[in-house]
């Protein structure tokens, strides 16, 4: 039998359940897999294997008094330095919120706790979720599983190194403009983005609040089901969060596609996606035609105008969500400022990175007196252009298909010195959050380079069952594994 580090969620919890192992060694071969490879990959910027133990103990202690422990039994989850947990800190990997502990958890967190999770700590981002190759984290540099030279994908790319190098089981991630799906894609996991306002944001540092969605990074399409299954529903403390019914998705993964319309954008297969990514996004819509499948072209005009749009609203929000963090009231606070305009400046300059100032002052820019007309109300109008557009699309087809990121994961520092060459690694991805959508990335194969592929699908808003029906057939029926990543 394989260690349990290897296994995934469902097998995992089965296991617990049915007494065939316990959750302390479950959660002891995950802490003893971190402590052996995550000095390679640094995903993990807290580890807490005490606390971990303490929870692994409380179900094993909850099956022993008969007790239904939950349906993540044991589970092992990594959480992003993101969302707000009261085990210890929530730094949005930046050093403005260095040591900063947060006085609740999450309702996400609270939701895991119940369902029988076991937190093993927090992981890795780009600063604020600003990012796409966690190269802006103030923390430490995380590496790619399968390539310890290559980034893996941003702004969660702890949370999806960790699935991929088999650190904990599920993990969470944040989605504002691609930050789950794409780094998905480049270490070769699932990873999605559910509809806008079916999990709660409660607990989860903002960094623009009409595009930001919590969602689950797993090893497999059930996984993510079931990870859903416990996340998604209505919070009284998030006045957006959907008052709808939450089915069990794990229902949908019927394994039939038969008479299921898929639609391809023509303006995702340009020239801009680069070679091998489309022969396996292509290869992929042919395993999905084969299934029964029916493929058909959509028209997606505004979406050349996606970039431009994200780029002015997120960094929009960013300026007026980031305007908290002062060195007032909490947080790092510059020691030698003068008076009150010096600490904000000094504090804020030193606290900040590059990424993050730079967004920070564009939406400034474009909130400020004579340029607000000119800039961001253009960018809604056009944001509810590119709705209309994907609107239209769902009455021609059931799911679209893309290639979630135009290369498999880079080098480092290949980006860095040109923002728009970085922010176009989103350029699948962004319109999925302007939409509201719900989007998933799984692997589709190995580049020649030995590197992950990932086909994107998407779906109407609230329309998850039919996401994961497609994925799972896919998942399926592809043939295709990827073995595990080569690190020791």
């Amino acid at each position: 039998m394989a260690a349990w580090h290897e296994k995934t969620a469902h097998e995992i919890s089965s296991a617990v359940r049915g007494k065939q192992v316990s959750a302390v060694e479950v959660a002891t071969s995950f802490l003893d897999r971190i402590a052996a490879v995550d000095g390679n990959v640094d995903a993990y910027t807290q580890v807490w294997p005490e606390y971990a133990l303490a929870q692994a103990q409380a179900v094993d202690a909850k099956i022993a008094r008969g007790e239904d422990p939950g349906i993540l039994s044991g589970a092992p989850i990594g959480i992003k330095e993101v969302i707000c947990t009261e085990q210890g800190y929530t730094t949005c990997s930046s050093k403005i919120l260095e040591g900063y502990q947060s006085p609740y958890d999450a309702t996400i967190i609270k939701k895991l706790a119940a369902a029988g999770a076991v937190f093993l700590g927090k992981l890795n981002m780009d600063e604020f979720a600003m990012g796409s190759s966690t190269e802006n984290s103030a923390i430490k540099t995380t590496k790619n599983p399968w390539n310890l030279k290559c980034v893996p994908g941003g702004s969660s790319g702890g949370s999806a190194a960790a699935v991929s190098a088999d650190m904990c089981t599920i993990s969470l991630g944040s989605d504002t403009g691609g930050s789950i799906r794409q780094p998905a894609c480049l270490c070769g996991c699932v990873g999605v983005k559910p509809t806008y306002g079916r999990v709660s944001r409660f607990g989860l540092v903002a960094f623009a609040s009409s595009l930001d969605q919590i969602g689950p990074f797993s090893k497999d399409v059930e996984d993510a089901a079931l990870a859903l299954n416990v996340l998604c529903g209505k919070d009284p403390m998030d006045a957006t969060s959907a008052d709808l019914p939450v089915p069990d998705f794990t229902q949908a993964l019927t394994g039939d596609i038969k008479g299921l319309r898929l639609g391809m954008p023509k303006q995702c297969f340009t020239e801009a996606l680069g070679a091998e990514m489309r022969e396996k996004v292509m290869a992929a819509i042919e395993v999905l035609k084969k299934q029964g499948a029916e493929v058909v072209e959509v028209s997606l005009p505004a979406l050349d105008y996606a970039l431009a749009v994200y780029y002015i609203i997120c960094t929009a929000e960013a300026s007026a969500n980031l305007a908290r963090f002062d060195g007032v009231r909490y947080g790092f606070r510059h020691p030698e400022a003068k008076d009150v305009r010096e600490m904000y400046v000094k504090t804020k300059s030193a606290a900040f990175g590059p990424e993050v100032q730079r967004r920070i002052m564009l939406g400034t820019y474009v909130l400020s007196s004579g340029y607000y007309d000119a800039y961001y109300l253009k960018a809604q109008k056009v944001r509810r252009l590119i709705k209309e557009d994907f609107d239209r699309a769902f009455t021609q087809c059931d799911a679209i298909v893309t290639p979630t990121s135009p290369t498999p994961a880079f080098e480092f520092g290949s980006k860095t010195a040109d923002p728009l060459e970085m922010y176009l690694s989103d350029i699948y991805t962004i319109a999925t959050n302007l939409a509201t959508l719900p989007g998933l990335s799984l692997p589709c194969g190995l580049c020649a380079s030995g590197l992950p592929a990932g086909v994107q699908f998407m779906t109407k808003p609230f329309d998850e069952s039919t996401l994961l029906r497609v994925a799972h057939c896919y998942e399926k029926n592809s043939g295709i594994t990827l073995g595990k990543p080569p690190i020791a």
